[in-house]
């Protein structure tokens, strides 16, 4: 039997049953969380990045969680045939985002907001598998006239990601003829100004969301999958991009977070295949009640 219905979902025990080591909506573990510092000069470095290329690329960071137990459980759902973006039912997924609150202010401005758009994947190099086409996340509309960002991407990975089971490629903000221009959907990049971006697991990458990326097609000599992860926010000085818009280390009730996953599997359906039943129960989850 199915794995994937509503009465199992909604349930936190068929949450905990699945991951006994990791928290749903656990007070005490996500009062217990930390912030990372950020000092002036590394911010200015960031933003600048920001400004020019259009995204910067950290290396693994101490994120005092545990990602390689993160990305079995990405396996965990995966075997179980539920949608990968349900990691974000358990709140170590969350708590990656709150590590970088203050890079993230930094970028985006006191009073930045978490967007309604995350997702979660897990490219299989022995299913022949890819990310996401090539695409921008957004158009240049929301850049600033400094070309800072209005809004922007984080990606992390918690797997190494390499060149044979499909890492990011990117086409940096000043290689790229169309970008932050109304001929943005024309691309005339040379293709040797193609960036590659292997990272080791925990790396931390952001983006603009005007930036030409994609994940890249796999190949059946890598051993492993890549997984990662990615959460959209945006300035709090702008009108919103999508909506429910929630405080960042706000953190959401177990129906909150069921109702998001569904909304994005029905926003990203455009990306990969979904099932009737997939949908069909997203569209439910959609009307579960919050309060």
């Amino acid at each position: 039997m199915s794995v994937l219905t509503q009465e199992n979902i909604t349930r936190p025990e068929f949450w905990q049953e699945l991951a006994p080591a990791f928290h749903v909506v656990d007070t005490a573990f996500l009062q217990s969380q930390t912030i990372w510092e950020a000092d002036a000069q590394t911010l200015d470095t960031l933003r600048e990045l920001m400004r020019v290329e259009g995204y910067f690329q950290l290396p693994p960071q101490q994120w005092g969680l545990p990602i390689e137990a993160m990305a079995e459980l990405v396996k965990t759902l995966d075997s179980e045939n539920l949608p990968l973006p349900f990691a974000f039912v358990y709140d170590e997924y969350w708590c990656l985002f709150v590590r970088m609150h203050r890079i993230l202010g930094g970028l985006l401005g006191d009073g930045y907001l978490r967007r309604p758009d995350f997702w979660t994947w897990m490219v299989n190099p022995q299913k022949n598998e890819s990310g996401w086409r090539p695409h921008r996340d957004n158009t240049h509309e929301t850049l600033f006239p400094d070309k800072l960002p209005k809004t922007l991407t984080v990606w992390l990975p918690l797997t190494d990601a390499t060149p044979l089971n499909g890492c990011m490629y990117i086409v940096p903000a000043d290689r790229d003829p169309t970008y932050n221009t109304v001929d943005e959907k024309e691309w005339r990049y040379h293709p040797a100004d193609v960036r590659a971006l292997p990272a080791q697991a925990g790396s931390l990458f952001m983006w603009n969301q005007a930036v030409l990326h994609w994940g890249s097609h796999s190949s059946p000599r890598a051993t492993d999958p890549r997984i990662s992860l990615a959460v959209e926010f945006q300035s709090g000085n702008v009108p919103p991009y999508n909506q429910p818009l929630s405080k960042p280390l706000d953190m959401p009730s177990l129906p909150v977070r069921l109702k998001l996953v569904a909304k994005q599997i029905l926003q990203y359906k455009h990306m990969y295949p979904l099932s009737a039943e997939t949908e069909t129960l997203a569209h439910s989850l959609m009307q579960l009640p919050t309060t």
